[in-house]
Parts: structure tokens; C-alpha cells; sequence
């Protein structure tokens, strides 16, 4: 059986979006019951030339949504905006971001297959198609700044595991 573009991203976006929410909420938590301030956490990163967590979590929007609507308007450039600087800030990126994909119809997903799309950066730019794009490109981005999200806070000490990251599976009904 073959399966639709819409199944092969929206669902997927949606479940760790899902989760990245829960592990903001849990960081949150955490800075309060050990009198971390949120700033400690939301500027930390795995390495010295990362970028720090609140990219981490912006990026997952930008290359779920972010990725949708550049598919939408045939390109996508690097969202170059800072990220929000506090949990609240946060939490209300991938709460905004969850609302709108689920407002988008698997019929439109599934239109973009063969369409042209191109990313931008500056003078420099790439073409895929739609689908080679949302695939190879923005997902497995999307997993990677969604798995650097949940290993900064490993690293924190933030008593988290796998389950936080993968969240609500998506079980036969």
C-alpha cells in the first residue's frame, strides 16, 4: 500500500511536536524545583559552536510548519528571526505551530508531490522537488534539532527518557 506525503510528515510532526511540548514543560519544571533559572537552560547547548536550546526548539517549528509553507510558495529560506527567550515564549511557538498543522488537508500535502521548490540562503539555492524537500531535507532536520532539544536537557540533568521524546505513538485502533 502505497502511503500519501501527508501521512509520511503531518502525523510525524505532530507526535514530536507533541513531545517537544512536554519536554518544555518538564524543563520548565525543572528550573523551578531546583532554582535553575530558565535562562541556564534555554541558553545551553551540547557544544560551543551549537546553537542553544530555545534554536533547537524554534527550529523544530521552522522545519515542520515552516517547511509546509515554504513548499506553499515554492521556497524556503533559513528563518534567521531570534528565538524566544523564555518557556512561555516557548511553549506558545510549538503550541501556535501544533494548531496550524492540524488545520492542513492531507489533499493539499498530497498535491505537492512533483511540484518545484527551491531552498534559498542569500545567493546560494537548491532545488528539489516538493516531496524530496519535505523528506530529505526539513525531516531529518526536524529530527535533528527535535533530538538536540531532548539531549541539551539530558544534559542539564533533566530526568527524562526516550519516551519523552517520541511521546504519544500513534496506536491501531
Amino acid at each position: 500500500m502505497p502511503i500519501s506525503l501527508y501521512a509520511a510528515t503531518i502525523p510525524s510532526y505532530q507526535q514530536v511536536l507533541g513531545a517537544v511540548f512536554g519536554l518544555l514543560e518538564k524543563a520548565e519544571a525543572f528550573c523551578a524545583d531546583k532554582d535553575i533559572a530558565p535562562h541556564d537552560i534555554i541558553q545551553a547547548r551540547l557544544a560551543a559552536d551549537m546553537l542553544p536550546f530555545a534554536y533547537q526548539v524554534k527550529s523544530t517549528a521552522v522545519h515542520s510548519l515552516g517547511a509546509i509553507e515554504g513548499v506553499r510558495r515554492g521556497v524556503f529560506s533559513p528563518d534567521t528571526t531570534q528565538p524566544p527567550d523564555n518557556f512561555t515564549a516557548l511553549k506558545a511557538r510549538i503550541a501556535d505551530t501544533l494548531a496550524a498543522l492540524q488545520t492542513i488537508q492531507p489533499s493539499e500535502v498530497d498535491a505537492f508531490v512533483g511540484r518545484d521548490m527551491r531552498f534559498a540562503f542569500g545567493e546560494r539555492h537548491v532545488d528539489f522537488t516538493a516531496e524530496n524537500f519535505l523528506l530529505s531535507f526539513s525531516q531529518p532536520n526536524f529530527y535533528f534539532h527535535a533530538s538536540t532539544t531532548y539531549a541539551i536537557l539530558r544534559c542539564k540533568g533533566l530526568p527524562i527518557g526516550k519516551r519523552d521524546f517520541t511521546g504519544r505513538l500513534r496506536l491501531k485502533k
